[in-house]
């Protein structure tokens, strides 16, 4: 017994910790992963489904760079429906001053002609405008396909509205080195026509290309743009566009480039101009 008495005494002691597995910390990390990378590939795919002016357009909505929406409420608060941005009277009320001209130039007229003379002009802006929505389709489904989208921008510059097609890698507008059209530059030309016609404005045609990586006795740079331009001007009257309308087809060669390299592809363009009527 006393052997027995003498044995050393053993505790055992159990430690237990809560949340098995080091806990789920790192689940929620990881679904953070997984859809910001689904994000990524995604943003990755929009940029390569759209074209350069749809991406311009997704740009300004999110950061708008002109107001959203130039017209009043039309309630009956302190302005009664009245846009802030007349001086004395509106040319049309929730409409206020145009964007184009401070109010003190629409407003300030007090001869009815000069009235109506702001008016019409305001009216040519506008149509011109109306014309670059109806082309991009920014107000609903474009005629025009999405390959042909990706080969368009368009600009309002004081001359008028400048529709610019131009060559992507993999897609030109016409067989390398000739004016021969390719199967994009035709479908653009014919649905152009259509459009354009909407509008009475007169037309303007003018080729760039790009410039030649070697010297050669011969420039052919001067000739290729403008037969350029002139099969451009040749799709356009083919798509049913009065030929007395175009008033001035011209080549601009190799000047003006609108990237860094004057070989690069990108300069291969041409300008339809639709001009403004009032100049």
């Amino acid at each position: 017994m006393s052997a027995m008495a003498n044995r050393p005494i053993i505790i055992k002691r159990k430690k237990v910790i809560e949340g098995g597995h080091h806990g789920g910390a790192w689940k929620v990390a990881y679904a953070d992963f997984v859809t910001a990378m689904m994000a990524f590939f995604m943003m990755m795919w929009l940029l390569n489904a759209t074209s350069e002016q749809q991406r311009a357009g997704l740009a300004d909505y999110f950061a708008p760079t002109t107001s959203i929406n130039r017209t009043s409420g039309g309630g009956d608060g302190m302005f009664g429906g009245d846009s802030i941005f007349a001086d004395d009277q509106l040319v049309k009320n929730g409409q206020g001053a145009s964007f184009m001209h401070e109010g003190s130039q629409i407003n300030s007229a007090t001869d009815p002609d000069e009235a109506e003379a702001n008016g019409e002009e305001i009216a040519k802006v506008e149509a011109l405008e109306n014309l670059e929505e109806v082309l991009l389709g920014r107000g609903g489904e474009s005629t025009l396909s999405n390959e042909a989208l990706r080969h368009i921008i368009t600009r309002q510059t004081d001359e008028g509205l400048v529709i610019e097609l131009f060559d992507r890698e993999g897609a030109t507008l016409f067989a390398e080195d000739t004016d021969t059209p390719n199967p994009i530059a035709i479908e653009i030309g014919k649905v152009l026509a259509s459009y354009i016609s909407i509008v009475e404005n007169p037309l303007a045609v003018r080729a760039h290309v790009s410039a030649q990586p070697i010297v050669r006795r011969d420039n052919t740079v001067w000739q290729l743009s403008t037969d350029r331009a002139n099969t451009m001007r040749q799709l356009i009257e083919d798509g049913g566009y009065a030929p007395e309308d175009i008033v001035r087809v011209t080549g601009k060669a190799d000047r003006a480039p609108v990237v860094e390299d004057g070989t690069a592809i990108r300069n291969n363009r041409i300008e339809v101009i639709v001009l403004r009527s009032d100049l």
